[in-house]
Formats: structure tokens, sequence, C-alpha cells
């Protein structure tokens, strides 16, 4: 990966998005510290409302997600297929 690729990946050079995500990561931090949380408090609330969901009855929801899965089947490969394309036209 060339230079400019790897700062069109990264949405800026590297030197500047690792600042930048430095900077947010601190700002979060105090943010979740004062707010008395920490990441692993975080995680177990997601895992509960995750099983809270299950336990309410993920029937549909388990549908909906398949119906996105078929569909992804086809949709995704053609839109990576379409932005090879492109990316080989430039």
């Amino acid at each position: 990966m060339s230079d400019s690729n790897l700062t069109k990946f990264m949405g800026g050079s590297p030197g500047q998005v690792i600042l930048r995500l430095l900077f947010l990561s601190f700002v979060v931090g105090v943010i979740l510290s004062a707010l008395d949380l920490d990441p692993l408090q975080i995680v177990d609330y997601a895992v509960q409302f995750v099983q809270r969901l299950w336990n309410m009855g993920f029937a549909a929801i388990e549908n909906i997600l398949r119906y996105f899965a078929i569909g992804a089947i086809i949709v995704v490969p053609i839109w990576l297929v379409m932005r090879l394309i492109k990316s080989v036209g430039r």
C-alpha cells in the first residue's frame, strides 16, 4: 500500500490520524471516568441487553437478520465488484 493509498484509507496522514485518535481516546476516557464507567462495565451492559432481548423473544429480530443476511449474500459481492471495477478504472 503506497502512502497515498494509506492516507486515503486512514482519512489523513498516519501521524495526524494517530494524534487525533489519541486525543479522542483521552477525551472519551475522561468522560467515561467522570460518569464512573469502565470499558468492562460497558461490555457487561451490552451483553445483558442482548440477553434481555433474547429472553423477550428474539424470533422476530432473528427473522429480520436472516432477511438481511440473505440479501447481503447478493448485494455485498456486487458492491465489492463494482468498487473494484471503479478503482481499476482510475
